[in-house]
């Protein structure tokens, strides 16, 4: 018998010859104790000396290690102790249903030991308690009824020793002879050892294998997750493709579209709308750079004498009075755009669906009068300059010099359908009522019918109600100098109502609205600063 150590210091080897067993022999090796017993003495003689001279040719271990133990259990306690030590050292390369049959084979040594520890317990409290017992009988026994013993040679003897040795019986229980307490319970430690040892490799691959499963999880949810980015560009390059091309994926009443996709395929067309149409303004303006002849101040002073004067005197008035109102404090109308001077309030009106959100706007240009302002907005001839929503338009039927049908068509965002428009265009200009009150000047611009224009499948047809009011304000120069551009002010107030038709969304109707409105404020104002620059003031 040898044993094996991965270094010299690994180990500390010792063997015993037993005190009283002629056939007994035990074996130490750290903490670990074999009990072993050959079949007669010269076995043992012959073991002994060859794990001595093992010991010595291999270098491991020293004299100072040899250690005595004595047992009870001789070759049940030797088979176990061995497989506890042979498990507490062995490699962790082994499997875990191997280690999980060793933990098998532990419970069931540990099991016996346990029984031979509480046999050895039983054991010694049983002696105590035939002690106690006897020694309560003996208490009993009168001190005077005990006689003396006289041997022949004279020697006097008590008989309480006796009866005492008698009534308390042997002080040692037959259980306990050769129990070694000590060995055991190292035996005891060496197989908790070897389960905790046996644990921990279980947990090790328990760990090894929950990591490359999690490798695997994480490699699989990889593969997933590109797999769904390329679905979905595969899924989205077929929507755009079956945009193009499918009616169902247009404005309608039975769009696949919702609000969501069909704002924001507006807003990527308006947006490569706004490109185009800026190149369009810059090459417009750059052919017509001298301003468009206006009509005298006499000229606008009454809405003309045509079919529809009466119409346009009702709109006028009812603008003047509702349309100059402050609605700054009236929680019906929110305030959706604030940049600088300009402020933009609407209030959400639906009906049947569609949205009719009536839009009120107000700014402060200065370098421009109200006449300058209005007539630009109302001049057919100046709308390609500064209007990039518009496809195409004619002047129907001009009514009276300073009123006039239109009709215009706009340009088609993808996916809302196409609209046009036939409106009377009219401008006006009402004197101050009071002295030193600014005149105010008017454009109304409000949807009529004409048999020359009727409503065809192609375009819905939008209604509108829009007004543009304008106020000058002069701050005298001082030394009685002339008024120049630096001392005035045009106050607008713009009034939208329109009534869009067709099936979009209101959600995208809104945040449409919300965008083109201050674009369009920014740069009709920025046109005829640019347009009136250097001229002569139009009052």
């Amino acid at each position: 018998m040898t044993v094996y150590s991965r270094s010299g210091n690994a180990a500390q080897v010792g063997s015993k010859l037993h005190e009283f067993d002629e056939c007994r022999f035990d074996i130490s090796v750290n903490d670990n104790v074999w009990y072993l017993r050959a079949e007669d003495p010269e076995g043992r003689q012959c073991w002994t000396e060859t794990l001595r001279q093992s010991k010595i040719e291999s270098g491991y271990g020293s004299e100072a290690s040899l250690r005595r133990h004595g047992s009870m259990i001789s070759v049940t306690s030797a088979a176990s102790s061995f497989s506890a030590a042979s498990t507490s050292s062995a490699k962790k390369g082994r499997g875990l249903r191997e280690k999980l049959a060793e933990l098998e084979t532990f419970r069931d040594i540990l099991c016996r030991q346990v029984d031979a520890l509480q046999k050895y317990f039983d054991a010694c409290a049983e002696p105590a308690d035939i002690d106690h017992f006897n020694r309560d009988n003996a208490l009993d026994y009168d001190e005077d009824e005990e006689m003396p013993v006289v041997r022949p040679n004279g020697e006097v003897l008590h008989n309480n020793c006796a009866n005492k040795d008698k009534a308390f019986g042997s002080p040692l229980h037959k259980g306990l002879n050769g129990m070694d307490f000590k060995g055991e319970a190292i035996t005891f430690k060496a197989t908790t050892a070897g389960i905790l040892a046996t644990l921990s490799h279980c947990i090790d691959l328990m760990v090894k294998c929950e990591e490359g499963w999690q490798k695997r999880l994480d490699k699989e949810q990889e593969r997933r997750r590109r797999l769904e980015e390329a679905y979905k560009v595969v899924l989205e390059k077929l929507k755009k493709k079956a945009y193009i091309g499918g009616p169902d994926y247009e404005e309608g009443p039975n769009s696949l579209m919702n609000e969501e996709e069909f704002y924001d395929a507006v807003e990527a067309a308006l947006d490569r709308q706004d490109k185009i149409d800026e190149k369009m303004l810059q090459a417009e303006r750059n052919r017509n750079k001298e301003p468009a002849l206006v009509g005298s101040s006499e000229t606008f002073s009454s809405v003309g004498f045509h079919r529809f004067s009466q119409l346009v005197e009702g709109i006028v008035e009812n603008h003047l009075e509702y349309s100059l109102q402050d609605v700054g404090g009236d929680a019906h109308w929110q305030l959706i755009v604030e940049e600088g001077e300009m402020k933009v309030f609407r209030r959400e009106v639906e009906e049947n669906g569609i949205v009719l959100d009536p839009l009120k706007a107000t700014h402060t240009v200065k370098g421009v009068t109200g006449h300058e302002l209005c007539h630009y907005f109302w001049d057919a001839g100046a709308k390609n300059d500064w209007e990039t929503t518009i496809d195409s338009y004619r002047v129907v039927e001009t009514l009276a010099e300073n009123a006039i049908i239109i009709y215009q068509t706009h340009k088609r965002i993808w996916p809302a359908t196409q609209r046009d428009a036939l409106y009377l265009s009219s401008m006006k200009k009402i004197s101050a009522a009071k002295e030193n009150y600014p005149d105010i000047w008017i454009v109304c611009n409000v949807s009529v019918d004409h048999n020359e224009v009727p409503v065809t499948s192609k375009c819905v047809r939008v209604k509108i109600n829009i007004a543009m009011i304008c106020q000058t304000l002069v701050s005298p120069p001082e030394n009685g100098q002339d008024i120049t551009r630096d001392n005035i002010v045009c106050k607008i107030t713009y009034v939208a109502n329109v009534n869009p038709g067709g099936w979009a969304p209101a959600a995208a109707l809104r945040t449409v609205a919300k965008r083109e409105y201050p674009k369009f404020l920014k740069r009709f104002t920025g046109y005829v600063k640019e347009r009136t620059l250097g001229k002569a003031i139009l009052f």
